[in-house]
Order: structure tokens, then sequence, then C-alpha cells
């Protein structure tokens, strides 16, 4: 009797002990990593089962009547990683904010919405798209992104704002361009003040029912602008350098580079006029073709030629070709100074290849009491013609 008596004795006390360790209710708060902000709207699910609540506006949950398997719950949260925690009668619960799920976040006028649950017109352009192009300003990292956007840039990189149409002009007399909002408020600055590296994402709101707080003043379709915010955590120093360069794309079409031949078909024109216009004959119409080749171009002339002819002679002969005794390179006067005239190529003179170096660095971090996120940018982007450049400045945000 004495060791049946110690066995039973011995099973009730583990039996009182699982009975002690069972949880059947359980209470906490759900905070953000980032500010120790409480998390409003969390989802709290025990494992394994449908039973569940939310967090509160104090992001404070409260479950009761636990099955007795319950071990652990499921946390998640929109734009946050989902922890898994064996449950505990009471518990502080932290979330830290997840970039991956950025990629499902809509933002919109009246907050964020996940992608599948969207039902207007929008497209999204993340960080990582904008910081992949060199571009002078943040908006042009939609360019060619998102459908139904066109975008007329400029060639000149000191210009103003690339012209911006979301699905066509809507407006005669009125603006056609969009409501560009910056953080929640409207922006009518210029794009390139906006540092394209502290772009968290770009929303693009196409429709009535997507940019509806805006009322008229998004009727031509609203450009949403997220910058990043600051991290809790140990502060972190980011730098980076880019260089590049700006040619011009035009087609060189095929045209006279010889400047002969340019002078013979021209003689060849005044001399078919005179032949033909004038009725003259064949050596006459050379003197007079070869006369008003030099002469101004009120009479059909160039005025100024670049070859030097010895006295006496014609700059073209009566075959129609240069004079072999011709040399590049005539004195002519102006304003009583005399110039040395040579053939100039335009494009080269007119058309360059620009330099385009730019350098950002940011510095994110704090703690429970105090985050923080600064940045600094230079930027200088030279043009394909002279003058047109942008100028070297520095910013901070």
């Amino acid at each position: 009797m004495g060791k049946k008596f110690k066995m039973l004795f011995t099973v009730l006390l583990m039996s009182t002990a699982n009975a002690l360790a069972q949880v059947s209710e359980v209470s906490g708060v759900v905070v953000a990593e980032d500010d120790g902000q409480p998390v409003v709207g969390a989802s709290i699910r025990i494992e394994g089962t449908k039973s569940g609540t939310v967090t509160d506006a104090d992001g404070k949950f409260h479950l009761s009547n636990l099955p007795a398997n319950a071990k652990t719950i499921v946390v998640n949260y929109l734009g946050m990683k989902g922890q898994r925690l064996t449950i505990k009668p009471t518990m502080k619960i932290t979330l830290s904010s997840d970039s991956k799920n950025l990629d499902d976040v809509i933002v919109v006028a009246f907050g964020k919405q996940k992608r599948e649950s969207f039902t207007g017109s929008a497209g999204v352009i993340k960080s990582a798209d904008i910081t992949s192009r060199q571009s002078s300003d943040a908006l042009e990292a939609i360019n060619g992104k998102v459908a139904g956007v066109q975008m007329v840039e400029s060639n000149d990189p000191s210009a103003s704002n690339p012209t911006i149409r979301i699905r066509g002009v809507s407006s005669i007399n009125a603006s056609s361009a969009p409501l560009i909002v910056l953080d929640g408020l409207p922006y009518s600055g210029n794009y390139s003040d906006i540092n394209p590296q502290d772009i968290e994402s770009i929303s693009v709101l196409k429709d009535a029912a997507s940019n509806a707080l805006y009322g008229a003043r998004g009727a031509n379709g609203v450009i949403m602008i997220t910058t990043k915010h600051p991290q809790k955590g140990q502060a972190q120093i980011t730098f980076d350098a880019k260089w590049g360069s700006n040619s011009s794309a035009y087609v060189n079409y095929d045209y006279i580079k010889d400047p002969a031949q340019y002078y013979e078909l021209y003689y060849n024109g005044l001399y078919n006029y005179y032949t033909n216009a004038r009725g003259q004959s064949a050596y006459n119409a050379w003197q007079s073709a070869n006369k008003a080749l030099i002469s101004d171009q009120n009479n059909g002339g160039l005025g100024e030629i670049i070859y030097s002819v010895p006295s006496g002679q014609a700059l073209i002969g009566q075959n129609g070709k240069l004079n072999p005794k011709a040399t590049l390179g005539n004195i002519v006067s102006y304003n009583g100074n005399q110039y040395m005239l040579y053939p100039d190529n335009w494009r080269d003179e007119g058309i360059k290849t620009g330099l385009r170096q730019e350098y950002n660095m940011s510095i994110n971090g704090g703690n429970d009491q105090f985050t923080f996120y600064g940045s600094g940018s230079y930027l200088s982007n030279e043009g394909t013609t002279n003058g047109a450049n942008f100028k070297p400045e520095f910013g901070i945000s």
C-alpha cells in the first residue's frame, strides 16, 4: 500500500504542475520598434486555431478561454515582420518594419492599402527602382515605369520641371498637371529639390476613387511621394557616389562635310540659274556664277568664302570643279578688324559630352526616446550644350 500511495501522490503532483503551467488567458500590448508607438489593428491569432483578436487604439489586446493545447500566438501587421511567440499571461510584443512587405502597399490619399485589396488604378515605384536611375529629380523615375503616365523631359538639366500627364490632357484652358503630394502635403516646388535617395516610394493615383480626398485638385491624378523615416537602432552612415556622362542621342544624318563639294554644288545651282533663267552662254554663266558666289546673300551669294584663290582666278573652274590652286583659309575684314576664316564643324562646336557626378550621404538611428534621419547630397550635371548645366548645389534634408 505504501508504494501505491507514493505513486498516486506523484501523479497528482505532476497533474497539478501541468494545470498551473496552462495559461487560460493572455493580455498584452504591441508596439513598433522604430518609434515605440502602439500598433493599432495588429492581428493576434492563436496558432492552429481560428481564434484571435486585434489590438485596440492603445495597441493592447486580451484573449481569454484559451484552448488547452494553446501554446503559441501569431502576430501580424501590414508592413511589419510577423512573429510567433510562446503564450505568457502578460506580453509586450515589439514589431519591426519589413521593407519587403512594402511592395504590397499602396499609399493612397487616406492612408495605405494592400495591393490585393486596392480596387482603383495606381502605380507604385519603390526606393530601389528610384535610386537605380541617374536622374536630377525624383519624378524621372516614373518615366516609362507606370502605365498611362506620359513625361516630356527637357534636354537642359537646369530647366524647369518636366511635363507630366496622367491619362492624357484633361482640360483645354486649365492646367493638366497632376497634384504632387510630399509626405501628405501638396508640393509645388522644383522636383530637383527632392533628393531621390531620400524617397521610400512613389504612388501614382490615376482615378477618382483613389484620390477622392483631394477633390478637384486631384482631377489630373495625384503623385504621392513618401520619404524615408528614421529607424530605431545603432546609428548607420551610408555614402554613395555616382559618375556618368550625358551625350546627344540625335541621329547624325548624312550631309556635306567637304567644303569643296559644298561650293561646287552651290556654284552648280547658280550656273543653272544663269543659263536657264537668264539665257546666258556657258562662258558668261560661268563668270556670273563665280561672281555671285562670293557676293552678299541678298544677291544669292554666300557673302564670304573660306578659300583663298590667286589674283585674277575664279574659285570654280569652267569644268565645275574647285580651282586646284585654292587653299583653305581666307582673311576677311569686319568692323575694321581682320579675321581668318576656316571651316568649322558646328555640331562639334555646339554639342559636347557632359559629366555627371553625384554624392549622397545619410545617417539614420535612434532609441526608444529619440530617432533621427539626416542626409546631404551634391549633384553636378553638365548638359550636352554650353550653358545647359545643373549648377552644383548642396542640400540638407
